[in-house]
């Protein structure tokens, strides 16, 4: 072990993939693997790594992580591993992506072309955000990062808005 990053021996699995580490408490920590080298394979925990020893299990479960996609999701809150945050159960969602799906090429996406109203007539004016656009809202601590983007969640003339806190 070394920061986050995790050796296992013995471990055949592939870039990307899950694997599932055991604890003595018996405890389950998901994991993905982010690298190898000889015999060893680096893995990355998505949770937390309490109760993680010397010599742990390692176990591959052959896939990837997906995520639900579609309607089901409006208005829940979701992990990194597309699990529910909110205690509002388990989302049924009838549609599941990899989370590592390759981009949509940006020369075949069409050219956004009509601007988006957020509410904040600030950026309406100065700095005009497209409708399709991604955007990202970078500063440092304490300068009303939060307080913005709720305006714009609140006040954004759209049927949908999505947000990631990365």
């Amino acid at each position: 072990m070394a920061g986050l990053t995790l050796e296992a021996v013995g471990c055949q699995a592939a870039i990307g993939s899950q694997c599932i580490i055991h604890t003595p408490d018996e405890r389950k920590i998901e994991s993905e693997v982010v690298g190898f080298a000889q015999n060893k394979t680096y893995l990355m925990p998505t949770g937390d790594m309490q109760g993680i020893v010397p010599g742990a299990l390692v176990r591959p479960t052959g896939g990837q992580v997906k995520i639900p996609v579609g309607k089901a999701l409006l208005g829940r809150v979701i992990d990194a591993n597309g699990e529910p945050l909110d205690q509002l159960g388990r989302i049924r969602a009838s549609h599941w992506r990899h989370l590592t799906a390759p981009p949509i090429n940006p020369l075949v996406r069409a050219p956004i072309r009509e601007p988006l109203d957020v509410g904040v007539k600030t950026i309406n004016g100065l700095l005009t955000i497209g409708r399709g656009q991604r955007i990202g809202l970078f500063a440092g601590s304490g300068v009303g990062k939060s307080v913005l983007l709720g305006m714009m969640t609140r006040y954004t003339s759209a049927d949908i808005v999505v947000v990631g806190l990365i």
